[in-house]
């Protein structure tokens, strides 16, 4: 799989500002990958490998790189697909959205670093009476990370990538101009 991401020109290196806002010398623009359906169709089947589709009444994705994913997985699954997203700077439900009491919801993201996006999901579909109950993600860019999440969670790919804040960062340090690439950043 992680061919695909070197394939579609998606493994970037340089010096990039994370969603998290930790810095990174390596980058994975899963939209890059995404956007080639026999690659979704494909990650999206590995990740359901470990799902029973009964256990689950939707599927849920934080805006924006978990979309294309998570509705790929909703259609193979064959349930309802709703996404949260930011709006001044808040993680909502918008669109008309709305999760009966206690669904069971499976979470789909395409990268977890922190994992900040997706709890803030977590705490939207809480906060509108569903019931999360597994997560699910194409890369974990920060294995072993223990305690991220309140809920289980699986991933395809480990990608260990170390992330450093502004004041650690070798590449601030080094003047190596910073770029924020992904759905909060300018690419």
């Amino acid at each position: 799989m992680l061919q695909m991401y070197e394939d579609a020109g998606a493994l970037l290196n340089g010096h990039f500002v994370l969603s998290s806002g930790r810095h990174s010398a390596r980058y994975l623009q899963s939209a890059l990958v995404l956007m080639h359906m026999d690659n979704t169709t494909s990650l999206a089947t590995e990740l359901i490998k470990t799902v029973n589709a009964d256990d689950y009444d939707m599927v849920v994705s934080p805006a924006i790189g978990g979309l294309v994913i998570g509705q790929e997985v909703a259609r193979q699954l064959r349930k309802p697909f709703i996404f949260t997203e930011r709006k001044e700077g808040e993680m909502q439900m918008r669109r008309g959205f709305s999760i009966p009491d206690g669904a069971k919801l499976l979470v789909i993201e395409d990268v977890i670093t922190t994992g900040g996006s997706v709890r803030e999901c977590i705490a939207v579909v809480r906060e509108f009476g569903g019931n999360p109950t597994t997560i699910l993600a194409v890369v974990d860019r920060a294995p072993g990370q223990e305690g991220r999440f309140d809920i289980p969670h699986h991933t395809v790919m480990h990608l260990d990538v170390e992330t450093f804040d502004t004041d650690t960062c070798p590449m601030c340090k080094q003047g190596t101009p910073a770029i924020k690439p992904g759905s909060r950043g300018n690419a």
